[in-house]
Formats: C-alpha cells, structure tokens, sequence
C-alpha cells in the first residue's frame, strides 16, 4: 500500500456529516495522498461532495486528495485500499416512529438508534445494507480495511463479519475522546494544570464494553492516576451536574443553541454510574441512559430534564437536515465557504497507522476474540486496539464488574438476536427479540404487539416500498 496512492471508498459518500468532517480533516494531512470515490445511492449529492472536496483540497491541500463521485459500487470499491461506510439506514421518518411510538407506551429514548426497541428497528433497515456491502467487498476489494461510523455500530460491523468472516472491518466512534475531554478538565479543576492546556489525547485510558456502553477502567496523565481526581469531581457535581461555560457565555447561533440543548448533558447520568460501578461509563449521557433500566433515567420526560439531558425529536433532525441541504447547495455553488477545522477524529490517524507511517493505540469495535474474557466470543465489544502497518491487535482487558456484566450480557444477546433473525428472515424471531427488552415486558401481550406491529410495518413497509 503507498501512502501516496491511496484509494479510498466512501459509501454514503452524499454524507452532509460524516464526509465534511473527513473532508476537513484532510486538509491538514501532509503525508497521505490519494483518490476519494464517492459512492451514494444518492448520486447527485455525491456530486455535490465531489465538488466541495475538490474545492477544499485546491484551496487548503494543493489538490493531494481527489474526489471522483462513482455511481457504481463495483467500480469505486475495485482496487480500494480503504472503505468508509457512513450512512442513514432508511430515513428519518422512519426514524420518527423508531423514536416516537414507544412514547405513547411511556418508553422514552433520548436517541433510539443503538439499543432498546429503537436500535432493533433500525436494525432491522441496516442489517440488509450491510450485508449487501459485505458482499460487495468480498466481490471487489477483499483485502481493504473497512471502517464503520454507521449506528448501531456493534450490529453493523457484526453484520459485515457475519456476511464475510474474511473482512478486516471495525467501528470507529467518538464518544470515549469526548470524556478523555472531560478527564482533562477534571485535572484543570483541580489545578493539575493550566486551563485549556491538556490535550485529551494526553489522557490515557483503557477501554472496555460495548459501543456507547463503553467504560474505563484505568485513566492516568503524566503518570498521575485521574480517578481519585474524578472522585472528588464527582462529589462536588453530582447533585447540580457539570456544564462547561462556553467562552462568551452564550452562544449567539441559534441553530447551535438548539443543537446544544438537544445533545449536550449535565453529565449526572455518568457520574451516577460512577457512584454504581465504580468505573467511568465512557459514552455521552443521552446513550448510556437507553442501556440502563428506564427507571433509572427514563422514566419520565421530566427524570430526564432532573438528570440533565435531553430527549431528542427526530422533527429537530429533519429540519436541521433541510438546513444542511441549503448549506450543501451554497457550498457547491461557491456562495459560501468551509473554513477546515480539525474534528480531533482519528479515522484518518488510523488509516496513516495501517499504511506504515507510526502505531497508534485508540478505542476501537471489533469481535471479541477473549479481549473481553467474559463477553461472548464474535459479538462486537470496544476496547483498545494498537494499530500498525496493515495490522491491528485487540488489548486484552480485565473482567467487567458482576453487576456490570449483568447489565450488558442482555443488550449483547439482544444484539445477537436480532442479526439472526434478519439473516433467517424470520419476523416472529424479530418479535422475541422486540418482546424480551425490559422496558416492552412492562406492557400487556396486546400492547406488546400492537407496538411491534406499528414500528415493523413503517420498516419493513418502506424498505419493500424501496425494493
């Protein structure tokens, strides 16, 4: 593999997210050179990503990179080194019943695309997708990394290893560098160091779980152990939360106020699981919440206001989805510009790793091949992984807590479940899964149904609607 020819292959290479971010990103890449197929099923915004890339790397990059938007799957996968996947399985209205249906049950879900009923409807829509990719990477580039941003990450990329046990395929997520950010501040509070000055790849923590049930057990900077530090934090914020002033106090966009009362916490939910366990839950409030029993944090949309998140409405993401198709237009027509900003995303770190140019250690999605002793052996867990030349290995970690393990080994199965009842095409198979999650065996037999029923025909009736 040169690291000055690459290919890369984008699925969902119309991305109005994930491919800006990766875009910008590049900008500031000095070693890697290469091609950018852009593949979506969408091929008109994949045209218009070809443009802004092209124009971004003219401007910040001297042209290093190439973005060639490719209506053929075979043709941009042929040859690839790399693939990114990132897409949206299904749409977001269909997301809206995914989110919004069990409400009327009281089942709440401040995200719903990775665990409890949510996570396995939209299973249910990415599974397929998955597969058929799988099988496209076996046909046309079977030796290529394979990076997965797409939710439910632990589904998807155990999907693609069911499809093609041959892959080298793993999931990248964010959630772990956000509380390494918290970390850092934790250590500014207690005046180990100057505000503003701990670079959150500086904290070093060892990673164990699954995805965006993540935990850590071990946290050191400058070889100064965090816990006893996070301890402290944790008694001093746990009864009002912790919110991080912005610079000016307030920001004066409004779609940025919006997007930051519907995604940022208190994080009160983290450091209860603190308090519970023992270890640092190392995902974002509005996720791990959906992991735990409901009467925890979801019992109500008033528990969630007391615990200081937020329960997100799809209708916020389909309008700000409109609002990103209007900023794609501007960008591709020249009227306004993206100013690159480094994301603090290591896909591209990852991908410099595997090429030769320096090993890496970062939390990474993978099958459990004994990583994780007490987990099942395939499913998907997130742990470290040191990345080299064409080459990553799984850090072995420590067992989970008793009570922990308790919590997770029931979203595992389910997670398993509901991959063997899509690939059995089995809709009874679907129900037992939907019927076992804890907050649906509250419900009577008749609800139970009714509920599945209503969330399955939106599914399945768009996805055969597609076919």
């Amino acid at each position: 593999m040169d690291s000055g020819q690459i290919k890369i292959c984008y699925i969902g290479g119309g991305s109005r997210n994930w491919a800006w971010v990766f875009m910008q990103d590049l900008t500031f890449e000095k070693e890697l050179s290469g091609t950018i197929e852009l593949f979506d099923i969408k091929p008109d915004d994949a045209k218009t990503n070809e443009i802004i890339g092209n124009r971004l790397m003219q401007k910040h990059n001297a042209g290093r990179w190439k973005f060639n938007a490719n209506p053929s799957l075979q043709s941009a996968l042929s040859g690839s080194d790399f693939v990114i996947i990132s897409i949206l399985p299904g749409d977001f209205e269909e997301m809206a019943v995914d989110v919004h249906a069990p409400e009327k049950y009281g089942i709440y879900q401040p995200v719903g695309d990775t665990a409890g009923i949510g996570g396995i409807m939209r299973a249910l829509r990415t599974i397929p997708q998955f597969r058929d990719i799988a099988d496209a990477v076996k046909k046309y580039a079977p030796n290529a990394w394979v990076i997965n941003y797409t939710n439910p990450m632990s589904i998807c990329t155990r999907t693609l290893y069911r499809e093609f046990s041959q892959i080298k395929a793993f999931g990248c997520c964010h959630e772990v560098f956000h509380t390494q950010k918290l970390l850092a501040l934790v250590l500014e509070e207690a005046r180990l160091a100057p505000c503003g000055s701990i670079k959150r790849e500086d904290v070093k923590v060892n990673v164990l779980g699954i995805n965006h049930f993540t935990w850590i057990d071990s946290a050191v900077w400058n070889n100064t152990d965090i816990f006893p530090y996070y301890l402290k934090f944790v008694e001093k914020y746990y009864e009002t939360g912790y919110v991080k002033n912005n610079t000016n106090n307030e920001i004066a966009d409004t779609d940025q106020k919006i997007r930051q009362k519907y995604f940022s916490s208190a994080e009160r939910v983290k450091m209860d699981l603190f308090r519970r366990f023992g270890l640092i839950a190392a995902a974002g409030d509005r996720h791990l919440a959906e992991f735990c029993p409901h009467s925890w944090y979801l019992s109500s949309p008033q528990a969630v206001e007391n615990w200081g998140f937020a329960l997100t409405p799809v209708s916020w993401r389909i309008t700000d989805r409109e609002k990103l198709k209007e900023k794609a237009k501007s960008y591709c027509d020249g009227t306004q510009e993206i100013t690159p900003v480094e994301s603090g995303e290591e896909g591209i770190k990852i991908i410099k790793a595997l090429t030769g140019l320096g090993d890496i250690i970062t939390n990474m999605n993978l099958p459990n091949k004994r990583q994780m002793p007490d987990l099942p052996n395939d499913a998907v867990v997130e742990t470290n992984a040191k990345i080299g030349k064409d080459n990553i290995q799984p850090v072995m970690t420590n067992p989970l807590p008793k009570d922990l393990l308790e919590l997770i080994e029931p979203h595992v199965s389910a997670q398993e479940g509901i991959i063997e009842a899509v690939f059995e095409n089995d809709r009874e198979k679907v129900f037992t899964v939907f019927s076992q999650d804890s907050e649906v065996q509250k419900l009577s037999s008749s609800d139970a149904r009714s509920l599945f029923d209503e969330m399955y025909a939106k599914t399945i009736g768009n996805k055969q609607k597609d076919d």
